[in-house]
């Protein structure tokens, strides 16, 4: 048997998560999950890959979704404490940005890793924040109610901004395992920040047949159709991992070369690439808590 021990999600793409007790699993994942995303001005997505400083910005947003919130403990940096940063007239630096989000604005091209979708640009205010914040020119948009975006996997389904599926999900027993590993080499253990789950499970000694499947690193990869709470999720891929992992997620900047470098050695998917968690689609909405069981109605076998 396995519970929910965590819960996060990320309202703005690459920025930190916000950790939750209970939410309703939408159709394109937790609720406001990536439906926010900072682009440059000529709308190309911005992430940690090279924006390593959007780890420091903490978005909150209001249940309904119309108030966000941008804060950080820091300020916006090489402005000589006046706010103003370079020569584009761009003023912000503020710890905290309260902002009424549109819905109604006119829609612009963004571009997610190639793919042209729409999104709703949430204004000068916004843009002069994280412009100043993260040093280069920034704007933030919003999915379209409208937005209808299909994702692949082996269980087609929809997400925001979301690299690929709608929910990450990542098992405590495949983090310790890696830490293990990683001790062998010297390094230190990472928070399980650093791989920006949206669900986390871990394993609670089985009342039936005695069975506590979660005990064993990645059992996720493996996966194919299970129930959370009063939602049902099906198996996409696996996640495959990339620079973001190398962020320190406290510090807002890249840490070393782990946990790539140890994944590396173990984690190779046989398409190619380093593998850790898995991705899901949403294949019924409904309310997720933590402390939730975990119930696996049907398994594969794992892909790496």
């Amino acid at each position: 048997m396995a519970t929910v021990v965590d819960l996060f999600t990320y309202p703005v793409k690459g920025c930190a998560g916000t950790p939750l007790d209970s939410t309703h699993l939408t159709p394109a994942g937790l609720a406001h999950d990536r439906s926010f995303m900072v682009v440059s001005t000529d709308g190309v997505y911005r992430t940690q890959r090279r924006d390593p400083r959007l780890a420091l910005v903490r978005p909150t947003i209001s249940a309904d979704g119309g108030r966000l919130t941008l804060a950080s403990a820091e300020r916006g940096s090489g402005d000589g404490g006046d706010g103003v940063h370079g020569g584009d007239g761009v003023r912000g630096g503020e710890d905290e940005l309260h902002l009424d989000v549109t819905t109604s604005a006119p829609r612009r091209d963004v571009d997610l890793f190639g793919a042209t979708f729409q999104g709703i640009d949430q204004g000068e205010e916004a843009a002069a924040w994280l412009s100043d914040f993260l040093g280069v020119p920034s704007r933030l948009v919003r999915v379209p109610p409208e937005h209808d975006r299909k994702t692949d996997g082996l269980t087609p389904g929809t997400s925001g901004y979301a690299d690929s599926s709608a929910v990450h999900l990542l098992s405590r027993a495949s983090l310790t395992h890696l830490h293990a590993r990683m001790a062998e080499r010297g390094a230190p253990p990472l928070a399980m920040d650093r791989f920006r789950p949206n669900i986390v499970i871990d394993s609670r000694p089985g009342e039936r047949h005695g069975e506590d499947w979660a005990a064993a690193p990645h059992a996720e990869d493996r996966i194919r159709r299970m129930t959370i709470g009063a939602a049902d999720l099906g198996y996409t891929k696996l996640a495959v991992r990339c620079a973001v992992t190398l962020v320190d997620q406290e510090a807002g900047a890249r840490g070393g070369p782990e946990p790539l470098r140890t994944l590396a050695g173990y984690r190779r998917a046989a398409g190619g690439g380093v593998v850790f968690g898995a991705k899901f689609s949403v294949v019924r909405p409904g309310k997720l808590s933590v402390g939730d069981e975990v119930a696996v109605e049907e398994w594969g076998d794992a892909e790496a």
